[in-house]
C-alpha cells in the first residue's frame, strides 16, 4: 500500500508496508503528540505482488510527517506492522483501530492530555462516561468493581455467564474503581439520586488487531465510536475516516477493512437484572432484562460513548 500525505505545502509518499518495519524506533526527544500540524491525508491503495513486500530498517518517522494511516490483514498475520502503533499509544497519541463491531477513536487510559484530544477531536462532552477496551478480565478486576460473583444469598454468579461471551460485541457498564482516571467516568446526571455513581463501559472485542494492540499496552484503552461529524450515521470506512477526522488531530489510523454499522450490544451490570440499554450485535441472552423503549433520560445518560 502506499500513502500519500499532503502535509501543507508538501506532497509526501511512502510505501506503508517497508516504511513501518518491524524495527522501527521512536525516539522520546523528538517525539511529539502536542497540537498537530493541520494535515490533509488522501489514501490510495496499489496492489503489488507479495515477492516486493520486504522487511526494511526503514527511516524513523516524526509526528510531522502527518497522519500515519497503516493498512492490517484482518486475522492480524502482519501484526509486526502495528508495533509503530503501539509505541505512538504509549507516548500520548490518538488514532483509529477496528473493532468486532465498528472503528473506534481510542487512546492510553493513563495519558490524561490524550483523553482530553480524543475528547476535542469527537466534541463528547465532559460529563459523557468513556468505555474501555480490555484485553482480558484482570483489566477488567483492575478498573472497576467487577462482575457479580454472587453470595450465596439467591444472587446469581453472572461472572460464570459473561465470561462465555467475551471477547464478543457488548458493551458492560460497571462501577469504576479508583484506578481508573475521573476523566473516564460520569459524575452523574442532574438527576441528585445519581450524582454520586461512578460507572464505566467495558468491552473486551473479538478482532485480532484489536487484540494484538491491546496484548502489547500497559493498560486499556479509552475509546469512542465514529460517526459522521453532520449525520448520526456509523462510518465503517478507514479511508473516509482517515480524511474527515485526520484535519481535527488524529495521529494514526488502522485500516482493517471495511466493517458493518452494527454497534455492540450496551448491559446496565449495576442493575439486577442487568437491563439492557442498547440491542446491537451482541444477542440478547436469557439473564437479559430488555429495556423498554421509554428510556428515562437517566438510562440515556448511562449509554457511554463507546462501541
Amino acid at each position: 500500500m502506499q500513502t500519500v500525505c499532503v502535509c501543507g505545502d508538501k506532497l509526501r509518499r511512502f510505501d506503508a508496508v517497508s516504511f513501518f518495519g518491524s524495527r522501527v524506533s521512536f525516539p522520546s526527544a523528538r517525539v511529539s503528540f502536542g497540537a498537530p500540524r493541520r494535515s490533509r491525508v488522501l489514501s490510495m491503495v496499489v496492489k503489488r505482488s507479495p515477492k516486493r513486500l520486504k522487511y526494511t530498517t526503514a527511516s524513523r518517522f516524526t509526528k510531522e510527517d502527518g497522519l500515519v494511516y497503516i493498512e492490517a490483514d484482518p486475522s492480524a498475520s502482519d501484526s509486526w506492522k502495528l508495533e509503530p502503533i503501539v509505541n505512538m499509544l504509549k507516548q500520548g497519541a490518538v488514532g483509529v483501530i477496528p473493532t468486532d463491531t465498528l472503528y473506534a477513536i481510542v487512546c492510553d487510559l493513563r495519558s490524561h492530555s490524550a483523553i482530553e484530544r480524543l475528547r476535542r477531536i469527537k466534541n463528547i462532552e465532559a460529563s459523557k462516561p468513556l468505555s474501555i477496551l480490555c484485553h482480558s478480565f484482570r483489566d477488567i478486576d483492575k478498573y472497576t468493581a467487577g462482575f457479580p460473583r454472587g453470595d450465596g444469598q439467591g444472587h446469581a454468579n453472572l461472572f460464570k455467564a459473561v465470561k462465555h461471551y467475551l471477547p464478543g460485541p457488548y458493551t458492560f457498564i460497571l462501577i469504576a474503581s479508583k484506578e481508573l482516571p475521573k476523566q473516564c467516568i460520569r459524575f452523574g446526571t442532574s438527576a441528585a439520586k445519581y450524582a454520586s455513581r461512578k460507572n464505566v463501559g467495558v468491552r473486551m472485542p473479538d478482532d485480532a488487531i484489536c487484540q494484538a494492540i491491546l496484548k502489547e499496552m500497559d493498560a486499556p484503552l479509552i475509546c469512542t465510536s465514529i460517526k459522521f461529524q453532520k449525520e448520526d450515521d456509523w462510518m465503517i470506512d478507514p479511508v473516509m475516516i482517515a480524511d474527515t477526522y485526520g484535519p481535527e488531530g488524529l495521529d494514526f489510523v488502522v485500516d482493517g477493512g471495511v466493517r458493518v454499522a452494527e454497534p455492540s450490544t450496551v448491559v446496565d451490570m449495576t442493575k439486577m437484572p442487568p437491563k439492557v440499554l442498547r440491542q446491537g450485535k451482541g444477542p440478547i441472552l436469557q439473564w437479559m432484562e430488555l429495556e423498554d423503549d421509554q428510556k428515562t433520560d437517566v438510562d440515556k445518560d448511562l449509554i457511554p460513548a463507546g462501541i
